[in-house]
């Protein structure tokens, strides 16, 4: 690259802001630095208006037809929220953020005793976990260690797994493939001088996701309903999936994520060896757009004249980052290389947004549920949440 051509994307990232990806190959430790501040302080910006929008005793949910979208705090996304505010104060020690944070995770604590489904990890560790991570606070563990003891309430022993969703008139025992994302609260509880029992119950779900819900190919199933006198599978379904041979984006992006999490905890090279699977499966994909950033399902029929999900690439990246910790030098460069790219590409305007719009959420096109028609093509709070995730971590691990 001549002189002239970098004093002229010098001069564009002055006055735009935006970082500048100067190759095609994996983006070097000056534009990775770039794009982490500027991601980050656009954040502390951009949240101001999030929180603005936000009332005192909600969450936010989305930004959809031109309003915001709140939820409650029993809502599986309510811990997101509080923990994107985490990460951006760590980055930024803007006191202001952390005000905020704090009086999020307030009104979350009483969901510490939630029990009405497996979500309680995405809820409180995702919240106060990264809270006690970053002040060291004991009553931020507090709240984590009560939470692990309300999780457990749903281990079925005769299906060897965390009931995800409560039965219906259609699912006797439902377990998702999300649910391998809460076992890491158990997981850290346990290593924290909680009850072995914790652990325990997470490495057996692991093991029995590990034998039933995935695919030859190493692909997964959605959902598996259980018989919970016999402990059979009844069926294997791809319920937010385009169908039930398919790959549904998010899902593959969850497992690839629990599956590194479990070998962070245990060093078992099984888990190893199958998120590495996982993650191959993904990056090599046919249906694999170039910028890494996946269609909803990698088997959508009208691929590629349908949606990306934001959220799955954004929940990828930050998996493969951790992926890159635990293997080898050759795989590193394969892993590390590909979620920086879907970092790059996450921070440019075509999936993040202006300030001062979307609602004030960071990043666009996320898909929720697409068969269903619900949060299609809308900013997510965890797509926010694994984004300011995987910037950190990248900032951690690899500059």
């Amino acid at each position: 690259m001549t002189s002239t051509l970098r004093k002229l994307c010098a001069a564009m990232l002055f006055l735009t802001g935006a970082p500048i990806l100067l190759s095609a190959q994996k983006p070097s430790n000056g534009e990775m630095r770039r794009l982490i501040d500027d991601n980050m302080k656009f954040a502390a910006a951009q949240y101001r208006v999030l929180q603005d929008s936000t009332p005192a005793d909600r969450m936010p949910r989305t930004f959809q037809n031109g309003r915001s979208v709140t939820s409650n705090t029993e809502w599986w996304c309510s811990g997101f929220y509080p923990g994107s505010l985490w990460y951006i104060y760590e980055y930024t020690k803007d006191d202001a953020i952390k005000a905020e944070a704090e009086r999020r995770l307030a009104i979350l604590e009483k969901e510490k005793r939630y029990t009405g489904n497996h979500d309680i990890g995405f809820m409180i560790f995702c919240s106060f976990g990264n809270a006690y991570r970053i002040t060291g606070d004991k009553k931020y563990k507090d709240v984590v260690d009560t939470a692990a003891v309300y999780q457990i309430t749903r281990y079925r022993p005769t299906i060897k797994s965390i009931q995800s969703w409560n039965s219906s008139k259609d699912r006797k025992c439902p377990v998702i493939i999300d649910n391998m994302m809460n076992l890491e609260q158990l997981l850290w509880v346990a290593a924290n001088g909680g009850d072995a029992k914790f652990r325990d119950i997470a490495v057996t779900h692991a093991n029995t996701t590990l034998k039933n819900h995935y695919r030859p190919d190493h692909s997964t199933f959605h959902i598996l309903d259980y018989d919970l006198s016999t402990g059979e599978v009844i069926k294997k379904v791809n319920g937010q999936g385009a169908h039930d041979t398919s790959a549904w984006s998010r899902g593959q992006s969850w497992g690839l994520y629990g599956f590194t999490m479990m070998y962070r905890f245990t060093k078992d090279e099984t888990y190893l060896q199958h998120a590495k699977n996982i993650a191959d499966f993904l990056l090599n994909h046919p249906n694999m757009p170039s910028d890494n950033i996946p269609y909803w399902d990698y088997n959508a029929p009208q691929i590629p004249n349908t949606l990306r999900d934001v959220s799955a690439g954004a929940i990828m990246a930050s998996a493969l980052l951790e992926l890159g910790q635990y293997v080898g030098k050759k795989d590193r460069k394969k892993y590390v290389g590909a979620a920086a790219g879907m970092l790059h590409a996450l921070g440019q305007p075509t999936y993040r947004a202006n300030l001062g719009e979307n609602g004030g959420f960071l990043l666009k096109q996320s898909v929720g549920f697409f068969l269903q028609n619900s949060e299609v093509d809308v900013p997510l709070t965890y797509a926010d949440y694994y984004f300011l995730e995987g910037l950190t971590r990248y900032k951690k691990w690899y500059l």
